[in-house]
């Protein structure tokens, strides 16, 4: 598998590098988000681990910018702790967050935690291969997510999320349940991550986010697709 590694750092990124190589991985390089951008219309890439604070064009914008059309995992580097930083990139489409100085076992667990799932989104076990409630479909064997038969554009961790909770329609799940499912991994302090995935998975799937008709919050509890 092949992974981007963008950072403005050239040190940085050729640590990471030999981390990944180490690891088995291809790695291709380059230095700021417009790099970022014409590397994935000439190569195919698996994962991207990209900086937020770069020249010409900062991780954000980049991320921005790669979920108008591509899912691939997106986990962002900066040296900046402030959780509004990590909220901001996991508003923006990121799947993931570390911060500098970073431990490299850390980071490689966390990328191979998001080409797991990456690679195996249809791994929950169900007996359909299609999941609907109300006009909310979920084709996991296109991984194919309708609303009213138009087509809803998904991270894969939003589409894990959903498919999670559809596949349960009228289950409520909490947030730590939710997380441990999806990211398989202990839950701490897991409150602000989820809560960014479900806010953003109700903006793309509802008429009205903040009346929603599909991805209910359970006050105190969790939250639960209802069953339609």
């Amino acid at each position: 598998m092949k992974i981007l590694v963008c950072d403005d750092d050239k040190e940085i990124v050729e640590a990471i590098s030999i981390y990944l190589e180490n690891e088995g991985y291809q790695v291709s390089k380059v230095y700021n988000g417009r790099e970022a951008l014409d590397i994935l219309e000439e190569e195919v890439i698996h994962l991207i681990i990209m900086d937020i604070m770069m020249p010409q064009m900062d991780g954000i914008r980049a991320t921005m910018k790669i979920r108008e059309e591509n899912n691939i995992p997106v986990i962002m580097l900066s040296a900046k702790s402030e959780d509004t930083d990590k909220i901001l990139g996991l508003n923006m489409g990121a799947d993931d967050y570390i911060t500098k100085p970073f431990n490299p076992l850390e980071l490689i667990a966390r990328v191979k935690s998001q080409l797991r799932r990456y690679t195996t989104l249809g791994s929950l076990e169900t007996k359909e291969n299609v999941f609907r409630t109300g006009g909310l479909e979920i084709d996991d064997e296109s991984k194919r997510v309708t609303v009213d038969g138009e087509e809803v554009k998904l991270t894969p961790v939003q589409y894990k999320i959903l498919k999670l909770l559809t596949a349960n329609a009228g289950r409520v799940y909490s947030i730590e349940e939710i997380y441990e499912k999806v990211w398989q991994e202990d839950a701490i302090n897991p409150e602000n991550t989820v809560a960014v995935h479900i806010r953003k998975i109700r903006e793309k799937i509802e008429i009205n986010p903040k009346e929603p008709k599909y991805l209910k919050v359970v006050w105190g509890i969790g939250y639960k697709v209802e069953r339609i």
